[in-house]
């Protein structure tokens, strides 16, 4: 009666239910899709595998993070920009995640010079202004929900609330980013959390990246990468 009152058929209620199930809650083996810049140039695309050092520099009262990838500074360098300190200074190991478990950051691939530039209509959309202002967006908002939380250090896989992740999924609505699914979301959300807690007990370390196993693992810095 219910569909029949907005016009609706069950069989495709049913269909989207399911659908909506296994996108949060998926059973059995997972499957990734294709990494978005697959089909694109060399150059153009992130590299499969690669590291980069949070180096922090100062105190945590006052200090800021670089990072280095391959010995090269790359970006700026990173403060809390807070008036109480919060480690929001080592928050890049966000969009690392986001790389690792959904093969998407405009932000990294902007600093990492791997926009699209062959496609324009990619290179302006996906990789453009806009969609880092997203991306930022999101780590931050994440940023602040998890700080009352822990961190998330408590949270399991399946656990994580399920009207922020659909709000995630309603600001990328449009961009190539909104085919991955909700739990593709929590992983890189709880994985890039583990990482950044690490970063921020060790006062920086190295993240290591690994698009084809679609993972992400924090290893501490040599002495000389600390200096």
């Amino acid at each position: 009666m219910a569909c029949a009152s907005f016009n609706l058929k069950i069989e495709d209620v049913a269909r989207s239910n399911l659908e909506k199930i296994s996108s949060r809650w998926p059973k059995g083996d997972i499957t990734y899709p294709e990494l978005f810049d697959e089909t694109y140039l060399e150059h153009e695309r992130f590299p499969r595998n690669f590291s980069i050092d949070f180096i922090e520099r100062g105190t945590p009262e006052n200090g800021h993070v670089v990072q280095s990838l391959n010995g090269v500074f790359i970006g700026d360098r990173l403060t809390d920009n807070s008036n109480e300190p919060d480690d929001y200074r080592f928050h890049d190991v966000f969009h690392l995640a986001y790389v690792a478990f959904l093969g998407w950051s405009p932000v990294l691939r902007s600093l990492l010079k791997r926009k699209r530039k062959s496609v324009p209509q990619t290179d302006e959309n996906e990789d453009g202004a806009r969609a880092m202002i997203i991306e930022e967006g999101i780590a931050t908002w994440i940023f602040n929900h998890a700080k009352g939380q822990n961190f998330y250090a408590d949270a399991r896989p399946g656990s994580l609330d399920y009207g922020l992740l659909k709000q995630i999924q309603s600001m990328v609505d449009g961009y190539e980013v909104a085919a991955c699914k909700l739990w593709q979301w929590e992983k890189a959300i709880l994985t890039g959390f583990q990482v950044f807690r690490a970063l921020r007990d060790h006062r920086g370390g190295t993240v290591v990246i690994d698009m084809l196993s679609h993972t992400m693992s924090f290893e501490p810095l040599k002495q000389t990468e600390q200096q």
